[in-house]
């Protein structure tokens, strides 16, 4: 188990098993919400596979939503600095399996 400290004033320890550290990868995520949350599946598809399953659910209150947003663009703009444009491939799946169009 690891521990994540963030270094501010409020120091705050963060317990991370093993097992999530590891991660799930996902290339498809799908956002749906209601007054009251925000709802984030992260999807693993695979070529030439019409069937894809949900690897995680994130639910978030709409306030979270919204920081998550901003670090997340914050993050994408320093990443950026580095690393030169991520380059959009518009609203296209990963694979063409004939789908709706997801949400991001």
């Amino acid at each position: 188990m690891q521990d994540i400290k963030n270094e501010n004033q409020n120091q705050i320890n963060i317990e991370i098993s093993d097992e999530v550290g590891e991660g799930i990868y996902s290339n498809l995520a799908v956002i749906t919400h209601s007054p009251t949350e925000f709802i984030i599946d992260f999807i693993k598809m695979m070529p030439g596979v019409p069937k894809a399953k949900v690897k995680s659910r994130i639910i978030l209150t709409p306030q979270h939503a919204k920081r998550l947003y901003k670090a997340l663009k914050e993050n994408v703009a320093k990443y950026e600095q580095i690393h030169g444009e991520i380059k959009d491939t518009g609203n296209e799946m990963p694979y063409n399996l004939g789908l709706p169009i997801a949400q991001a």
